[in-house]
């Protein structure tokens, strides 16, 4: 935590002590990730109608069983088609899995993708980050998320709030909980990342005066000066950058009052449905809390917040547990998607749900399905886009896609569209070679 207070110490006038200072400046050197509580607490400010555009991005660790969820195929052998039921959505010809009834509801609001044929089988959120796997990401020198690329390209809305939010906590296998790497953009542009203790330190002790706080800051802005001159990796300019925001944070209560959903109507959180933060095995909580967070931090200020949500990796008991977990999705999801539209926000909001790959088509001695990169979806709402629709199709068997192979790299280059960014944008990496933000540049054209 951030200690601002601490035994006097003679040699300062405002009583501070050397290793109060210490851990003041560990604050900027990411120590307790006092940056990531600076963007948390500044994201949750007001309540009011935000007009910036922001992406809300929801990654099902693990890869989500397309084929139980939003590409049911009650024609296929039993072996295929498993044990859910689809139901009819209130748009004439689409159907879901009878689990998500209240996504059923508002499927006017939203777009399916069933068709996504370039997943790889690895177990990371790198592609649904950044639109590119692991390996290409690192070839490439650390491919920077969706979440970076806005933060450099657009900066804060307010001072006070991070743009760039990451609300997944650390998890047991590390890439399920990865919120989104800068790579090579640099620490500046990290995810704020405000789960757990940090959320204690963005408030400054009581009785504490700002004119001491100010002093301090001073003392602290000299120190970073040291050595900056033979710093060649930005890293010092990024510890900056997190320096101020904590401060910013520290001085204001926006961040802390948007992360506070006690400050929600209590119907309005029932609707959303209250989680917790235990984590699913060694993956991401079914955190439903977090989509109203996401938009809470949206209108603060916040240009892309990203959640984790659940473990979906069932190589055992898919049904069994898809029973205890789609209704939990059904219900934050929906909620977040109806929010959005009853404040206006539907224009500027886009969200994306989506996991890393999809399922095997034939369910397995264990009652599971195994990886399956060939054929995967994805929920796409807001954000201008044309819902109401459904955008390709696998075949009877749900193995590989039909017509319309997507490429995830055309749902990014959709989702910079709806940021108001150029994809085709380049940033120097750590070599200093221009790399593109995407290879596909061109958005879909059936949702622009």
């Amino acid at each position: 935590m951030l200690t601002v207070e601490g035994e006097p110490y003679r040699g300062f006038c405002d009583g501070m002590t050397r290793r109060d200072m210490l851990r003041m400046g560990g604050l900027a050197m990411g120590g307790l990730s006092l940056p990531g509580l600076l963007r948390a607490e500044q994201a949750m400010s007001s309540g009011t109608k935000s007009s910036h555009k922001a992406v809300i991005m929801v990654f099902l660790a693990g890869g989500p069983p397309h084929q139980d969820m939003f590409d049911l195929k009650p024609e296929a052998p039993s072996e295929i088609r498993g044990e859910f039921r689809p139901i009819a959505t209130n748009v004439p010809g689409i159907s879901i899995c009878e689990h998500l009834p209240r996504l059923a509801q508002i499927m006017d609001k939203i777009a399916l993708i069933r068709s996504i044929a370039d997943c790889r089988d690895e177990h990371d959120a790198s592609i649904c980050l950044t639109g590119y796997s692991r390996d290409e990401s690192r070839i490439a020198g650390g491919r920077p998320s969706l979440g970076a690329v806005v933060s450099k390209l657009n900066g804060p809305v307010d001072p006070a709030v991070p743009p760039f939010v990451g609300l997944s906590p650390k998890t047991i296998h590390a890439p399920w909980g990865n919120p989104g790497a800068p790579g090579y953009l640099g620490l500046a542009h990290a995810p704020f990342t405000p789960n757990g203790p940090e959320l204690a330190s963005m408030t400054l002790p009581k009785g504490f005066s700002r004119s001491r706080f100010d002093g301090r800051k001073g003392l602290l802005a000299a120190f970073d000066h040291l050595r900056r001159d033979i710093d060649s990796s930005g890293t010092l300019d990024g510890l900056d950058v997190f320096t101020r925001r904590s401060f910013e944070i520290l001085t204001s209560s926006k961040m802390v009052d948007a992360l506070d959903l006690s400050k929600e109507d209590p119907r309005l959180r029932a609707k959303y449905g209250i989680g917790d933060l235990d984590p699913v095995d060694d993956g991401p909580p079914c955190c439903m809390d977090h989509f109203l967070m996401a938009r809470r931090l949206v209108e603060a200020g916040a240009r892309v917040v990203t959640i984790g949500f659940g473990r979906w990796d069932y190589h055992s008991r898919n049904f069994a547990q898809c029973r205890m977990r789609l209704p939990k999705l059904d219900m934050a999801l929906s909620a977040l998607i109806e929010d959005l539209h009853v404040r206006g926000l539907d224009k500027d909001v886009s969200v994306v749900v989506w996991g890393e790959f999809g399922r095997s088509p034939r369910i397995n001695a264990q009652g599971g399905r195994d990886h399956w990169a060939p054929a995967s979806c994805a929920l796409l709402a807001g954000g201008g886009m044309k819902t109401g629709q459904v955008i390709g199709s696998t075949n009877r068997l749900g193995e590989v896609p039909k017509d319309r192979p997507v490429k995830m790299q055309e749902i990014f280059a959709t989702l910079y569209h709806n940021l108001g960014i150029d994809p085709s944008a380049s940033f120097p990496n750590h070599a200093g070679r221009p790399m593109s933000i995407l290879d596909v540049q061109s958005p879909m054209k059936e949702l622009v």
